[in-house]
């Protein structure tokens, strides 16, 4: 039987959260920040999850965030995009260290799941854990069309960057 003291100690959750994106064309950079993620590590397992809501990301202009959430990622029918994976190194959020861990699992962006591998840099401090991992998203990979009319002001491959503050779960 577990107590919920000895959950709070193998389970940690996001309080902190930063995940943004840029594309980058000659002709225009777009870039959007969100901080309604949420994300999970389990230690003993060395599992981790994120889920995003699409809808949190903000942009400079509210038109853009507008076509992105009914033209291009169809928000209303794909809510979130979610990250399910194992971590290659177990942790030891106790001791101040840093780790370079990779994460491997299945990304379901717009409905789509595909398998992916992140690396990433955790930073273990005072018994929290800071997660940070920049990665590059192929629409295509996704299934996210963009019309030929606006083509040239997206690209085709989008920076992300992740960043995830941690402290110990505790059941409410």
């Amino acid at each position: 039987m577990c107590s919920g003291q000895s959950i709070a100690q193998v389970i940690y959750t996001s309080d902190t959260s930063m995940v943004s994106f840029f594309s980058a064309t000659p002709l225009e950079n777009i870039g959007a920040v969100n901080y309604a993620s949420t994300s999970l590590i389990n230690v003993p397992k060395k599992e981790i999850a994120f889920r995003v809501p699409i809808s949190g990301f903000q942009f400079e202009k509210p038109l853009m965030q507008e076509h992105f959430n009914e033209n291009y990622m169809n928000t209303e029918k794909f809510p979130y995009a979610t990250f399910k994976g194992k971590l290659s190194d177990s942790l030891d959020i106790s001791k101040d260290t840093i780790y370079n861990v990779t994460a491997t699992g299945m990304m379901n962006i717009h409905g789509q799941d595909r398998a992916e591998a992140f690396q990433g840099m955790v930073v273990c401090k005072d018994g929290r854990a800071t997660l940070m991992c920049d990665f590059v998203v192929a629409l295509k990979d996704y299934k996210i069309k963009v019309p030929k009319v606006v083509f040239a002001n997206i690209a085709e491959f989008i920076e992300v960057k992740t960043y995830f503050q941690f402290k110990p779960y505790e059941k409410k």
